[in-house]
């Protein structure tokens, strides 16, 4: 049985930034959410998100994330302090209970569930996490012995020449027994020049302590400011990309490319160099995507092809060929053995299969058949003004080069509507179009000289 809380009620001075450093983003989720969902496979009895500065935004990002409790620490005085605001939330509680930060979102599942089991397997009143670092130097030390009992902890300002050399550090991510922790949480003293509780204080004095060294010791970076910000998405993408590479998924000049987290790729998907994978976005197998291109929150079907493109909140089926340089956005859906060519922008317009939009076209809120062709440089005008209106082509339907229909208008199935046409009114199926000025010729005429 445990509990778990996170810590996330910091401003984050050194993000230099109006927004709450646990809401920074990483790989497509916020830092506590990462954090959040780490702890998922845990299954744990409560999970207890510790907040203070902009709580209500925070509060607010986390919202649909279902069984997540807030605290509230009103002052921030110190990790300590913030545990404490859990003693009238835990009366009865009687298992324990695994602190996190909402600003270390590397954490893999797995080292928190060995944590766990270590913790429970000896009953340990205190189980923590160390790493062992190169260059320890700034980090507080921790001295065991071999069986991995904590004797001391000593702050890297206090340490001697000798204690020094000892390269384990504490990661600042703590398992407790609740009963023992809670009996001291009350009388934690501020004996020092920040006037702040700090949690490690108690972690000597509860009992049993244990401390277990994570394998890899990139997990346990904290993130308090833009360039630790930065270097954590470089250890997020590439596992990321480790884990595609392994999946069967082609990435050339992985150094070019990133990928959130949240996207979905299936086996023998090629992705070019200088695209970029964003959002809640699904790329089926066969598809070849940039190079340079842009999807976010998008689906892809097989063998689709994308290049020099953006795609967002869009539905592609299978066999479709975009680009170079267009935009599909606004919940375009595009069918099967589509051709959606050079500078073409998709708004809110769904397209049936093998319509063919080739090149210089903008479809606004329009809805096509099959098999239509839009010739070079036709536009629905969507917008009057003040409202936007739908613009429906039926099946077979031509538009020569320069038309343009002005929504809201229907026109039929296997339609021809002639090059420059200004179309206004609903036009019926099998009908031949042509709104255009009769060409006038003046033979012989010439600008006179102004005198």
């Amino acid at each position: 049985m445990v509990v778990v809380a996170i810590l996330a009620a910091g401003k984050g001075t050194r993000m230099k930034s109006n927004l709450p450093k646990v809401l920074h983003s990483l790989g497509g989720k916020s830092l506590v959410e990462r954090v959040i969902e780490s702890v998922e496979p845990l299954a744990p009895e409560r999970r207890l998100v510790i907040v203070g500065y902009q709580s209500e935004e925070v509060k607010t990002a986390l919202g649909s994330i279902s069984e997540v409790e807030f605290v509230e620490q009103t002052v921030q005085l110190g990790t300590g302090h913030a545990i404490q605001q859990l003693l009238p939330h835990l009366e009865d509680y009687t298992g324990d209970l695994l602190i996190l930060n909402g600003d270390v979102p590397l954490l893999r599942t797995e080292t928190l569930k060995n944590l766990l089991q270590i913790h429970q397997e000896n009953q340990n009143s205190c189980t923590i996490l160390t790493a062992n670092l190169s260059n320890p130097k700034g980090y507080g030390r921790v001295f065991c012995d071999s069986d991995g009992v904590v004797q001391q902890m000593v702050e890297d300002k206090d340490c001697t020449p000798e204690q020094r050399k000892n390269k384990r550090v504490n990661a600042g991510i703590y398992c407790f027994r609740w009963s023992d922790l809670s009996k001291f949480l009350p009388h934690l003293e501020a004996n020092n020049a920040q006037k702040e509780y700090y949690l490690t204080d108690a972690v000597t004095q509860v009992g049993k302590v244990m401390a277990v060294d994570v394998e890899d010791d990139q997990e346990i970076l904290g993130i308090n400011d833009r360039l630790q910000l930065a270097t954590a998405d470089d250890i997020l993408q590439r596992r990321i990309k480790e884990k595609w590479l392994l999946a069967g998924v082609t990435l050339i000049d992985p150094a070019s490319i990133t990928i959130d987290e949240t996207v979905e790729l299936q086996p023998d998907v090629i992705i070019e160099p200088q695209t970029h994978l964003r959002g809640k976005t699904l790329i089926k197998s066969g598809s070849r995507i940039g190079p340079g291109s842009l999807i976010e929150n998008s689906q892809l079907g097989e063998n689709v092809a994308v290049q020099y493109s953006v795609i967002t909140d869009s539905f592609v089926e299978a066999g479709t060929r975009i680009g170079p340089y267009a935009h599909l956005r606004g919940h375009a859906e595009v069918g099967a053995n589509c051709r959606i060519g050079n500078f073409v922008e998709l708004k809110n317009t769904q397209l049936g299969d093998r319509t063919n939009v080739s090149h210089l076209s903008y479809l606004g809120d329009t809805t096509a058949g099959t098999q239509v062709n839009i010739g070079a440089g036709t536009i629905t005008a969507n917008y009057d003004g003040v409202k936007k209106h739908r613009t429906r082509i039926g099946d077979r339907t031509k538009t020569g080069s320069n038309s343009v229909l002005v929504a809201p208008i229907t026109v039929g199935n296997d339609v021809y509507i002639a090059a420059g046409s200004t179309v206004t009114e609903d036009v019926e199926n099998d009908a031949l179009v042509i709104a255009r000025s009769r060409q006038v010729v003046k033979p012989g005429w010439k600008r006179k000289t102004e005198s």
